[in-house]
């Protein structure tokens, strides 16, 4: 059975630049989801391809990323994080790599599904906290890291629409390729190896059903506009995930050593949390696709701004400094009301940053406003959900526990891609050879926006309030007994 490292030894031995190395980490590996988006409406040029088909550069990131998570949780709980973060790492650095030496499709597809298997260093990272901190630091460590999130989003529009306009394309895989070094790096000289772990085989099978299950429901959502909500290869597919779904969690319930130990799993707060993760997933990247394109209108709608990429990703950077900004305000409501209170705060924040938009969004500073609004909710609410998680798994199960709680935002903000895509492309206007968005669709999206905000409250209601903020130990005798 593992055994717990005493809190004073922890206090002497923790490492004084493990979070910030940690968070650094966390902000590269979040750059990957923006990092080619400003050069989106060139790259059939580039790689000589159409659009529907250089559009796999974004979906291969997005399904590596969402299968590799839960996985290398598992891996990183059984054979060590640091371990599985720096292999997350060199998956960043050889997708990187790939990357900066294509110049066609298939090997662009391929380097970033590379580099989207390193999103599972967040949550790695996370866990990591949990085994070197004492309690008195976890919550406003966990809340920087959890930030890293949103902020390398954020942030990354304007550096890599800046890096694409000024430099060679190819320039932005080999800076992401330098992070990525810079980043193994700093992990082999800062960072500790867990001392704890839960040995026994990985389960091969779970993870491939979990895999298949997973592309199946991810597939058609970010290819359903392209291909059609009823086409018979969309329902297919959905079908398809309901069955091997529910295989795989009869699967999972009858191994010992489950990929996903779904007992713990469906505990209240573990569940509650990991639903609230869904909706505020959805309601954060709600903000990534509209308002870019909101702000890169004509101003011949009568509703755009005509801003440039590199123009619109400066204007929304703020809401990513703010992210970052609220770790430590996060950490003390946390502290003093509880995890559940802070979530509850994110979400209301993120509500009252969509309404504020629906309602007022005439002038740049509204817009601005609004996206620091979300920011600042999306960040209260995503330093919340570890501490929430991890006080309810045993400490064995940590880093799959943040795993796949990662894993539930992924889906939030998959399944936003695809119904914001819809609305937007729905509702449009002719301004002179463009078609661009209208503004009611624009405002139907701060709405839906707004209702998955609603809906993470709804869950966070949900989630049962604990003795104390942060557990160290779950006396769970039936995952201790499994170690012995």
């Amino acid at each position: 059975m593992a055994v717990e490292t005493p809190i004073s030894t922890r206090e002497a031995s923790a490492p004084r630049g493990l979070v910030p190395v940690l968070a650094t980490v966390g902000i590269s590996v979040a750059l990957m989801q923006t990092l080619i988006v400003p050069i989106l409406p060139q790259l059939p040029v580039l790689v000589g391809a159409t659009p529907q088909n250089t559009s796999w550069a974004v979906t291969a990131t997005l399904l590596t990323g969402a299968v590799v998570t839960p996985i290398s949780g598992r891996l990183g709980d059984m054979f060590g994080k640091r371990r599985m973060l720096l292999v997350s790492l060199a998956m960043m650095v050889i997708g990187s790599a790939v990357c900066a030496l294509s110049s066609t499709l298939i090997p662009l597809v391929l380097g970033r599904a590379l580099q989207g298997a390193a999103m599972g260093a967040i949550p790695l990272g996370i866990a990591i906290l949990r085994d070197e901190l004492p309690p008195r630091r976890l919550p406003s460590a966990m809340a920087t890291i959890s930030a890293t999130m949103g902020v390398g989003g954020a942030i990354g529009l304007p550096v890599a629409a800046f890096v694409a306009q000024a430099t060679d394309w190819h320039m932005l895989f080999g800076a992401s390729l330098l992070l990525g070094c810079v980043g193994i790096a700093a992990v082999l000289l800062i960072v500790p190896e867990s001392p704890r772990g839960n040995p026994g085989r990985f389960d091969f099978a779970g993870a491939a059903l979990l895999s298949v299950a997973l592309v199946l429901l991810l597939l058609p959502i970010t290819k359903g506009n392209e291909w059609g909500w009823t086409s018979p290869s969309t329902l297919g597919m959905f079908a398809g995930t309901v069955l091997i779904f529910l295989g795989w969690g009869l699967y999972e319930l009858r191994v010992p050593r489950p990929l996903v130990d779904l007992r713990v799993s469906a505990r209240r707060p573990v569940l509650t949390t990991n639903l609230a993760s869904v909706a505020l997933g959805f309601a954060m990247y709600s903000n990534v696709l509209a308002f870019p394109q909101l702000l890169m209108a004509p101003p011949e709608t009568g509703y755009g701004f005509g801003q440039t990429m590199v123009a619109a990703g400066i204007a929304l950077a703020p809401s990513g400094l703010v992210m970052m900004a609220l770790s430590p305000v996060s950490a003390r409501i946390t502290t003093r009301f509880g995890a559940r209170v802070t979530l509850a705060c994110g979400a209301t924040l993120v509500g009252l940053g969509y309404l504020m938009a629906y309602l007022l969004h005439q002038e740049l500073w509204h817009i601005i406003g609004a996206s620091m609004f979300i920011g600042a909710g999306v960040g209260l609410a995503y330093a919340a959900m570890p501490a929430l998680i991890m006080g309810a798994v045993p400490l064995h199960q940590s880093a799959a526990a943040n795993s796949l709680n990662a894993l539930m935002r992924s889906i939030g903000t998959t399944s936003a891609a695809a119904v914001v895509g819809v609305m937007l492309a729905a509702m449009t206007q002719r301004v002179g050879d463009s078609v661009v968005p209208a503004l009611e669709g624009f405002r139907a999206s701060f709405l839906v926006a707004v209702g998955a905000a609603v809906v993470a409250l709804v869950f966070t209601a949900l989630i049962p309030s604990p003795g104390r903020t942060l557990r160290r130990a779950d006396p769970d005798t039936s995952a201790d007994a499994a170690d012995r």
